[in-house]
């Protein structure tokens, strides 16, 4: 075996940073602060078909908008929603878009969830897990924490979408 020097480097970097962590038993259990909701207007779902991995479609994210304590902006069109239904009658989502601050800044967003169908038939509450590409500046802070969202069909809009409430773990 090789020695790889970038491999021992990011070792030694995790083992210092977990050196770091406050013991388990020492750790308070996290909280959720709401920080933003994000409402993402979509089209109709366009079947790609049967894949190895499942069956593929993908939906449209066509605009929509941001509101939240000191983010505000819209979601751009032009991006998508990927779906595969598992063999395990499971669905994993991912959504790769954007949203435009009303300051200019433009932030990647991707955004991931596995849905699965509890055996009642009943609607299970959808958790993603959403990372944020953000500019340097303003912004950083969705770059350098741990976030959930909680994603459900917006209600009362005038076009199909969606509404995903974003947490910080903290």
């Amino acid at each position: 075996m090789r020695f790889n020097i970038a491999t021992a480097a990011a070792a030694a970097a995790t083992a210092a940073t977990i050196a770091l962590a406050a013991p388990a038993a020492a750790q308070e259990a996290p909280q959720l602060t709401h920080v933003f909701t994000i409402t993402a207007e979509i089209d109709e779902a366009v079947d790609v078909g049967e894949t190895v991995r499942g069956a593929r479609r993908f939906i449209p994210i066509t605009g929509g908008q941001v509101e939240g304590e000191g983010i505000n902006g819209t979601v751009r069109g032009g991006a998508w929603d990927w779906q595969i239904d598992r063999p395990d009658g499971c669905t994993d989502l991912e959504a790769d878009y954007f949203i435009e601050t009303d300051d200019g800044a433009l932030i990647n967003v991707i955004n991931r969830a596995t849905i699965c169908p509890p055996a009642d038939g009943s609607r299970p509450p959808v958790f993603t897990s959403p990372s944020f590409e953000p500019p340097m500046g303003d912004y950083q802070w969705l770059g350098q924490g741990v976030f959930v969202g909680q994603l459900q069909m917006a209600e009362n809009h005038p076009v199909p979408a969606v509404q995903i409430a974003i947490y910080r773990v903290e």
